[in-house]
């Protein structure tokens, strides 16, 4: 499922996952790795939805009394179901750069296919739940936003961490890896993660496809931005989070 990839230096990013990946965490990531700081933020959420204005902060957070990087956020309350052309619609009329509109609307296209092939419909006849929500929109096009500023030569994933359990959706509760992330996984390498429930997010996976993530240990490269950045989840034995780094490639 190739999507379109955003390529123009030397510079490499690379993500650690350590008990997983969602789309908060590659916002929170992606905002350290930019460096992009409050007033900027709103700018180009309200480039987005001028609702989206103010909704994300930045903040630090302890786990486990370790300091990382956390994406506060708070939205308008809003629950629409949007079918694919909604969203594609929506991503067209705004504000975001050309190449971050194609990778939004990339990603949400594979997230409808993974979808239509799970439920045995046309991505065009999917109507998106958790996927369609204010949230996601956020992640996804904010996500693209920055990774088309960072435009990384090089972008490295360590394999994604899955566990046993189950997750409460539109659907009831469900199996993880959930349907549309199991569709999606195909091609990518895993690794057990010692705890029960969702490690990894659709949009996440999605995100990670369309912005043309490979998966391997750490590249070649020198270090000169890095964060430990932590998701919403907490797991009993272990911080929720993943290890952003970037800088210029380093073959030694």
């Amino acid at each position: 499922m190739p999507c379109e990839n955003v390529k123009q230096n030397d510079r490499v990013l690379t993500i650690r996952a350590h008990s997983g990946l969602s789309g908060d965490i590659l916002l929170a990531g992606l905002l350290r790795m930019t460096e992009t700081g409050e007033a900027e933020t709103d700018r180009l959420l309200s480039a987005i939805l001028p609702e989206l204005s103010g909704t994300v902060r930045l903040t630090k957070r302890q786990v486990n009394h370790i300091g990382g990087w956390f994406a506060e956020v708070a939205l308008p309350h809003q629950h629409e179901h949007r079918t694919l052309a909604d969203i594609v619609a929506l991503i067209a009329a705004s504000g975001m750069d050309d190449a971050a509109k194609r990778l939004a609307t990339d990603t949400f296209t594979l997230l409808a296919t993974a979808e239509a092939a799970v439920h045995e419909k046309k991505p065009e006849d999917i109507h998106f739940h958790e996927v369609g929500a204010l949230d996601s929109i956020l992640d996804i096009c904010m996500s693209c936003e920055l990774f088309t500023r960072l435009a990384p030569a090089r972008f490295v994933v360590s394999p994604l961490p899955l566990a046993d359990g189950g997750v409460a959706c539109a659907h009831g509760i469900i199996p993880v890896p959930a349907p549309a992330v199991l569709e999606l996984l195909e091609g990518i390498p895993v690794r057990p993660f010692p705890d029960d429930g969702e490690t990894i997010t659709p949009t996440a996976v999605a995100l990670l496809r369309c912005l043309g993530a490979t998966f391997g240990p750490w590249p070649a490269m020198r270090v000169e931005r890095r964060a430990l950045v932590y998701g919403t989840r907490v797991f009993a034995n272990a911080p929720n989070g993943a290890i952003f780094a970037c800088g210029p490639r380093d073959d030694g």
